[in-house]
């Protein structure tokens, strides 16, 4: 984690706003309100707009299988040095058709011995995005050996909805919700 506390205090829900209450509508009904939701809705109108683009990604609208799409998650995730991150989607992944070999093997890259060449192209592209904000020709024609045009663009989307969740998270100071652990290679940062 890199902050040990929150810059901005998680909302509690006796003091949600009816404009708060009405934006986390959905995520209220689930009856766990997340730490992230408790943050970002101190600024309901960005709220709404980022769980519009959020629940996007995280949909069937979007074309990458759910097992891929968690791939380039926790990859930028990694990269982002957000432990907030890493360990929620950790849990979506072990959901979503990855073990915790593969999990741990995220972090190792693309150059990781046991990646399908489908898995290492977006693993490649995860960190040309993560460090260059581009997709190289090489990576992209391997992107597209696999995948439609679609799903690549999903590929950047994610990527891109990621990063700025890492920056929100890391910025903010979001901390763990109840039960998450810290991943012991994101301690200290």
């Amino acid at each position: 984690m890199r902050l040990a506390k929150p810059r901005i205090e998680p909302l509690p829900d006796d003091k949600f706003t009816p404009d708060q209450t009405e934006v986390l509508a959905n995520v209220l009904k689930t009856g766990r309100v997340l730490n992230i939701f408790r943050t970002l809705i101190h600024a309901p109108k960005a709220a709404r707009g980022f769980m519009s683009w959020a629940n996007y990604v995280l949909s069937r609208r979007n074309d990458l299988p759910a097992r891929e799409r968690e791939i380039v998650i926790l990859r930028i995730g990694f990269l982002c040095k957000s432990g907030y991150e890493w360990g929620q989607h950790v849990r979506i992944a072990l959901n979503s058709g990855l073990n915790e070999a593969e999990i741990e093997r995220i972090k190792a890259g693309a150059g990781a011995p046991g990646w399908t060449p489908a898995e290492a192209a977006l693993l490649k592209a995860a960190d040309e995005l993560h460090d260059d904000h581009f997709i190289s020709d090489a990576t992209w024609s391997a992107l597209r050996n696999s995948f439609t045009e679609k799903q690549c663009m999903d590929v950047v989307f994610t990527a891109a909805q990621y990063t700025q969740v890492s920056m929100i998270l890391n910025s903010f100071g979001v901390q763990l919700d109840a039960g998450m652990t810290l991943d012991p290679d994101l301690k200290g940062f």
